[in-house]
């Protein structure tokens, strides 16, 4: 039946019967046909509604028939009524639909599409049209039929799509995928095509999803293995020769941005013409064909960006490689290579002082390392926490492992310390708090890597004694925000002693202001004018890392009664209490009235060793050495240093001239003395004590070490109360690892020594047993 034939021929008469299926079909046929193809014209309200009335009219007579018979005679008629009726539109729609294939196959290309497209909508609008017409068949006969489990009956829009799926698509289907995969290339290739096209196609794929059990639930099966499995087929041959011809041609970092622009524009299409569900299979594909199959070559280029610093080329190739699995595996393992590397190469540069390297040169090597990369994952690699690990783990090794730790393996935390130190020591030049909290920041940067935090805190809790002691902290505010930083990091054992340190200089504040009051109530104000202008700390032994004097000392008669007076009111004060007089650490200033700058007298900031030497003078100009050495009882190996420093600053003079400090030798006042400053510091540390300070320093945190080890060995024991000897040396490892890193050795001679002492025993299999 031509198109033109069933438009222009006149309506037939609408039938008299309401049981005659021969009239009634072909009225019936000529408004279907009306509908099907002019749409545009289609019929009017009068005519539709008497098509609607004629179908409603055949379905209801046989019920007045047959309504006196029985209930089994009453269903088959209607049943075969409605039967009828339904397979004769059914064969009209295959009708149709043969003369729709034979135009169809005449197109190709883009001509095939928009036939294809042009007869889908009308197919499907009529299909629409005729649902509503055909409703009291659907609403009765087909809900019937589908309700007792009939296969192949559908509602008449479902019809209308399953006559096209059998009749149509299973033998247009591979052209107009054709068509539709060249209308995509072409795309692809930079020309400009109707996206509608293509969106259409998908829609009516979808459309075709029928489910054979249940006409009502669309699927996506037809759709997925007709449209999508080939849509992605074409997908991966096409980018795999196109990627495989420009790497060919092309640097590895155009080809990145080539690939990345790939998979821009990909994820983009899904959004113009494609369906949601394919973006994820379509990138897939598409990062297989651009990126996993040359993931190899984008790999070995990484090192060169990384040599030349090209953040953002690396950026792209992280963005590239993170989307398929394992594939920033191999750049890690690289980074981490590459980052340590570049930290022992920073150490060198500034490893050749020995024992004269700056602290601040050092860490200031190990944080530029640091920064430069973290700035890097953080950029480049969005700081994904698998780079930030590979970076720990280059930073932890460069700083503990280095051309610096080699002979002395405790070198880093030590010269942090000393850093650490120097930060936060009062200095002339006046540090912004912004700068200050960005120096302790970088300190505790530094702090994360350090393997030995225990060397770290020996060496920081006796430089913060120091501070404190001397004066010479540059803030409160710093010192607490440090120590809370550590806290922070390494918990309240850690920093319990440092707190402590600093409630005594409190505690020795308010004991000063309590000596003043006690002292204008006791004592009489002739005897207040004699007294020496002191300041005493109170310091607790057990939290202060101090080592009592080197040498024997006699104070000075000047200062005697001074102290004494003190220590009565602090016996008073504390009953119980024995107070041990830190000499080393006591320091003063001495008014030198017999020389001047200009009218005004030089003051010498002097140790309270140099302080009983020079007093020595208030009675002679010159003195010699077996006498300063009678009076004050100070051993040579610290009184010859603190004649050198006066000497050295010119404040004495030695006879005969360049005398070495030994018996004969004797001292005279330089009245000659000249010098910029009106206050002259005397009290200046001697390198030989501090290099004995720090040997005394790693004695002790040998000493402490061994006592953690064995400490810890018998909390594990205590609560196992048997293990294995592996396993115990593992779990010791294990709960001390956070303050240093323990030697197996070291762990097997305090298991030995706890066995000595009886702690421990051994039983059978190499198990360990704990006595109580």
């Amino acid at each position: 039946m031509s198109k033109t034939s069933s438009a222009a021929r006149p309506p037939p008469p609408m039938p008299t019967s309401k049981d005659d299926i021969v009239n009634t079909w072909n009225y019936l046929e000529w408004g279907v046909d009306r509908l099907m193809y002019s749409l545009k014209d289609g019929v009017d309200l009068k005519t539709y509604m008497s098509l609607y009335t004629s179908i409603h009219n055949f379905c209801t007579a046989q019920k007045a028939v047959t309504q006196h018979t029985s209930l089994s005679s009453n269903h088959r008629g209607a049943h075969l009524l409605g039967e009828e009726l339904y397979h004769r539109l059914n064969d009209y729609l295959k009708r149709h639909l043969a003369g729709v294939h034979s135009e169809m196959v005449k197109h190709s290309d883009e001509a095939l599409l928009t036939f294809y497209i042009k007869e889908w909508k009308r197919y499907t609008t009529a299909g629409t049209y005729n649902n509503h017409l055909f409703k009291y068949l659907n609403r009765h006969w087909v809900k019937r039929e589908m309700d007792e489990g009939k296969k192949d009956i559908y509602d008449i829009y479902t019809l209308h799509l399953v006559r096209w799926k059998d009749d149509m698509f299973g033998t247009t289907q591979n052209a107009v995928m054709g068509a539709v995969l060249r209308l995509v290339e072409k795309l692809r290739n930079g020309e400009t095509i109707e996206h509608s096209k293509v969106k259409d196609v998908v829609a009516s794929f979808v459309s075709l999803g029928i489910d054979e059990a249940d006409s009502t639930k669309p699927t996506l099966d037809v759709y997925r293995l007709c449209f999508e499995k080939p849509y992605l087929e074409a997908t991966s041959k096409y980018y795999e020769a196109e990627s495989a011809q420009f790497l060919a041609e092309n640097s590895v970092v155009d080809y990145m941005k080539k690939a990345e622009k790939r998979l821009d524009e990909e994820k983009e299409r899904v959004s113009l013409f494609l369906l949601q569900e394919i973006m994820q299979p379509l990138m897939k594909t598409c990062e297989q064909a651009l990126i996993a199959k040359h993931a190899g070559v984008m790999r070995d280029e990484f090192q060169v960006l990384l040599d030349n610093d090209r953040e953002e080329d690396m950026a792209r190739m992280y963005k590239l490689l993170a989307r398929i699995p394992e594939g920033l595996d191999p750049l890690r393992s690289r980074f981490e290579a590459h980052v340590r590397r570049a930290g022992h190469l920073a150490v060198e540069k500034v490893a050749d002082q020995g024992d004269n390297l700056d602290p601040k040169a050092y860490v200031d090597a190990l944080l530029e390392v640091h920064a430069q990369y973290a700035a890097l994952v953080k950029n480049a690699f969005t700081g994904e926490s698998e780079f930030v690990r590979s970076l720990d783990n280059a930073c932890r090794e460069y700083v503990n492992r280095n051309k610096v730790t080699q002979k002395n393996s405790t070198r880093s935390p030590e010269l942090l310390a000393k850093h650490a130190d120097n930060v936060l020591k009062r200095s002339t030049k006046a540090t912004e708090e912004d700068d200050m909290e960005q120096m302790l920041n970088q300190v505790m940067t530094v702090f994360k890597y350090i393997e030995d935090k225990d060397v770290f805190q020996k060496f920081y809790s006796k430089t913060l004694a120091k501070r404190l002691v001397n004066g010479t902290s540059a803030s409160p505010d710093a010192e607490t925000s440090m120590i809370s930083k550590l806290k922070d990091a390494s918990g309240f054992e850690y920093t319990n002693k440092l707190q402590r340190m600093f409630q005594d200089m409190q505690t020795s504040k308010d004991l000063n202001q309590a000596y003043d009051e006690w002292r204008n109530e006791h004592i009489d104000a002739e005897d207040r004018k004699n007294d020496i202008d002191a300041y005493y700390q109170v310091l607790g032994t057990g939290f202060w890392p101090l080592q009592p004097p080197g040498t024997t000392f006699v104070p000075p008669n000047e200062i005697v009664k001074t102290y004494e007076r003190f220590q009565t009111f602090y016996s008073n004060k504390h009953a119980g209490r024995k107070l041990t007089w830190l000499w080393h650490l006591c320091k003063g200033e001495i008014r030198a009235n017999y020389v001047k700058m200009g009218k005004v007298p030089y003051t010498f900031q002097v140790s309270t060793y140099q302080m009983a030497i020079l007093l020595m003078f208030n009675d002679s100009d010159t003195v010699s050495y077996d006498d300063i050495a009678n009076v004050t009882m100070l051993q040579k190996e610290t009184l010859d240093p603190s004649l050198g420093i006066m000497l050295k600053a010119k404040v004495l003079t030695a006879k005969p001239d360049g005398a070495p400090a030994q018996s004969g030798t004797s001292y005279t006042l330089n009245h000659d003395f000249k010098n910029k400053k009106v206050k002259v510091n005397l009290n200046v540390a001697i390198k030989a004590e501090q290099k004995q300070e720090a040997e005394d320093t790693h004695k002790t945190i040998e000493e402490d070490r061994k006592m953690l080890m064995q400490s810890a060995i018998v909390r594990i024991m205590k609560s196992r109360k048997q293990i294995k000897h592996a396993q115990l040396v593992s779990e010791t490892i294990a709960q001390i690892r956070s303050r240093f890193s323990p030697k197996v050795p070291d762990i097997k001679k305090c298991i030995d020594i706890l066995l000595e002492k009886e702690y421990l025993e051994r039983l059978e299999g190499d198990e360990l047993g704990y006595l109580a």
